[in-house]
């Protein structure tokens, strides 16, 4: 894990691949309980006997729920200390290249795209992709924007 205490720390990776998560399996039960939080609960998601005859063969995972599972994986690759606050500031070109199958794994393969110093904000552009195990296209692509206040 990386660990990451100023601005001046975390600009020397730009351009970088920051690393990759370990697996995380998105099983059946996971899903479900997204559903109930999101009230999302169309078939392809929760009736496994009607998704056995769907385009997939059984249910897969939402598409929301795979990039809802960006912060924890993000979590896993860095550890950003002496932190007043960070904020969630956007998503661009976010992609969602194949479908997660219920009881597959996925994981966050990172690098630090850009990084600016905004009156003291550190504004990070992350490229992220979340690949699917044993799969050759990835589940989500994109850079999300995250503005770190750290502390003086």
């Amino acid at each position: 894990m990386l660990t990451i205490n100023s601005y001046e720390e975390f600009a020397q990776y730009e351009g970088q691949q920051l690393g990759i998560s370990d697996w995380l399996e998105v099983d059946q039960q996971r899903i479900n309980a997204f559903a109930d939080a999101t009230l999302d609960h169309q078939w392809i998601h929760v009736d496994t006997e009607r998704a056995k005859e769907g385009p997939f063969g059984q249910t897969i995972v939402h598409g929301y729920l795979t990039l809802s599972l960006l912060p924890y994986l993000w979590q896993e690759i860095i550890q950003v200390n002496n932190l007043k606050m960070m904020v969630n500031y956007g998503m661009d070109n976010m992609k969602f290249g194949q479908a997660v199958l219920s009881g597959q794994s996925i994981r966050l393969v990172a690098s630090l795209q850009s990084i600016a110093n905004l009156r003291g904000i550190c504004k990070t552009e992350i490229k992220f992709s979340i690949e699917i195990k044993d799969q050759r296209k990835p589940a989500l692509t994109g850079v999300a924007t995250f503005l770190y206040h750290f502390n003086q």
